[in-house]
């Protein structure tokens, strides 16, 4: 039988030993990136469900707040003064939790801002409906952004996980699998020769006997 010794390794039983071990290693490294992936990819399917949501709720904001603008510009005229008297809002906040290793993005909002920013004089109803869904529009957008940043960071470690487990499923397990098979096929037939040998030894021993 014709063996082909792969990456030239020598078939001996420490190598046998050693490529046993590193298939092990390969076939536990591989399960754990499943499972890493799966879970990488539940995590990231209800952030896409939220996400989902949010953009509607955002867009629903985002129109009830602009019609109540025009409305108020209607009865108000231009309301660029009142919308200068507004403050800036400072009061994002970023922390990180870790998903398998991946560093999610959690946004706190803190408004500081205060709740009552223009006079009651120069402003009607609808002015109060605009600036409350233009608010409300402003927490949303920090959720939104927290959620849309999560699935980009997790879909990108989905993609670096699956391209590691393929490679040890691929190519490295099915090398030193094929290797494992080498090695013990070159021990078993060079017992085989070893046991004839010693057969035709003692043939030879016991005819000379004779």
């Amino acid at each position: 039988m014709l063996l082909i010794m792969p990456n030239n390794v020598f078939p001996t039983k420490g190598n046998l030993i050693a490529t046993k071990k590193a298939l092990n290693l390969a076939r536990l490294g591989y399960d754990l990136l499943d499972r890493k992936r799966n879970i990488l990819i539940r995590e990231m399917m209800t952030l896409l469900d939220k996400a989902k949501s949010l953009r509607g709720e955002i867009e629903t904001t985002y129109n009830q707040a602009y019609l109540a603008l025009q409305r108020a510009n209607i009865t108000l005229g231009f309301c660029a003064e009142i919308g200068k008297s507004t403050s800036i809002e400072n009061g994002v906040q970023i922390n990180y939790r870790s998903v398998m290793g991946v560093d999610i993005p959690q946004v706190t909002l803190i408004s500081t801002t205060n709740e009552n920013q223009y006079g009651f004089f120069e402003s009607n109803s609808q002015f109060d409906i605009a600036y409350l869904n233009f608010n409300k529009a402003k927490e949303i957008t920090a959720i939104l952004a927290e959620v849309e940043n999560s699935v980009y960071r997790l879909a990108d470690a989905i993609k670096k996980t699956q391209r590691r487990a393929n490679a040890l499923k691929n190519i490295n397990i099915p090398r030193f699998a094929a290797t494992v098979k080498f090695i013990s096929d070159a021990l078993e037939e060079k017992e085989r020769e070893e046991f004839s040998r010693l057969k035709v030894i003692r043939y030879t021993k016991e005819k000379n006997v004779e």
